[in-house]
């Protein structure tokens, strides 16, 4: 498959050839859906506490005779009934992440990469190279070219001039081809791809 490849003022640059192993696949949204879920399992912080009874700072002493008052039987204020006291089988600290195989997680970056291609919505750079890493420079060829919320993907390491002018752009995301993810390229309204970035890719998911 053939892509047009262009130039960060908008002008062509010749075209890339795109593997139909990886950029031509039909997708399929449960293998995406479940690439993303183990994607934010594994982000999620577990980090929710709450006191159980055993930890809930009271005193031991039972707090009213055994018999002829009138109520329950109790013997601690730290029971789950009362006010303050302990929760019971409350969340603890835990990781929320499981496992997924290698090459499930392939195959979903493969289908990802597709769903753009059929979407219309991947681009390709000829190189992100810039003589000036002014924000205001790239903020305007950004608007220029209609990207609303791009996820660009570089080679094996990212300019730095333009990492550097991208950084404080909301609607762009810098990323070097070991970064690409599920979660990024489908949550992106455009996907751009270096011909770095796209060697890059082939090589990683051949």
């Amino acid at each position: 498959m053939k892509a047009d490849a262009i130039k960060l003022d908008g002008k062509k640059a010749g075209s890339v050839e795109l593997d139909d192993a990886i950029f031509g696949l039909e997708p399929r949204a449960d293998i995406l859906h479940r690439v993303v879920r183990w994607q934010r399992a594994k982000a999620q912080a577990g980090t929710h506490s709450t006191l159980g009874r055993s930890e809930v700072s009271y005193s031991t002493k039972k707090i009213y005779r055994q018999k002829g008052t009138g109520g329950a039987r109790h013997g601690s204020k730290k029971a789950p009934i009362f006010r303050h006291g302990g929760i019971y089988k409350g969340p603890t600290p835990r990781s929320h992440a499981h496992d997924l195989t290698k090459k499930f997680r392939a195959l979903g970056l493969r289908h990802a990469l597709s769903a753009k291609v059929k979407a219309g919505e991947l681009v390709v750079l000829d190189a992100i190279d810039m003589k000036e890493a002014k924000t205001s420079a790239l903020a305007k060829q950004v608007n220029a070219l209609g990207w609303k919320r791009a996820l660009i993907i570089d080679g094996a390491t990212v300019n730095e001039d333009f990492a550097r002018a991208a950084r404080n752009l909301v609607n762009v995301d810098v990323l070097p081809s070991m970064g690409a993810n599920v979660y990024d390229i489908l949550r992106s309204d455009t996907l751009v791809l270096t011909k770095a970035g796209v060697e890059a890719l082939e090589a990683r998911l051949k």
